[in-house]
């Protein structure tokens, strides 16, 4: 398939190297995924704060409001711990996908 188009050059006068698309990619989708994480964290965060005011002593609301406030907090921990592991392969195979360099015109 790639040979019906035919030979495609670069169309920049920055050398790259095979792959590294695929890792600025990664990287951009990695701190998007961080960006949009926070946020939910924050809004589930003030509606379950909300629950837990607004349970009026019912057990069950205050049980859900409680759960709702682990679940946001295991929820950001994961999250951290991609960006952990990440960093980690970044510095055992030397591929920089948190912070790649981008070279443009």
């Amino acid at each position: 398939m790639i040979g019906i188009l035919g030979n495609i050059l670069n169309p920049t006068k920055y050398q790259s190297t095979q792959g590294e698309g695929l890792f600025t990619f990664l990287s951009n989708l990695f701190k998007f995924a961080g960006v949009v994480a926070g946020i939910i964290f924050i809004v589930q965060l003030l509606t379950a704060g909300y629950d837990y005011i607004a349970s009026n002593d019912d057990p069950k609301k205050f049980q859900a409001a409680g759960n709702k406030i682990l679940h946001s907090l295991l929820g950001l921990v994961i999250v951290a711990g991609a960006f952990i592991l990440a960093g980690l392969v970044s510095r055992f195979t030397g591929i920089n996908i948190l912070n790649p360099t981008i070279y443009g015109p």
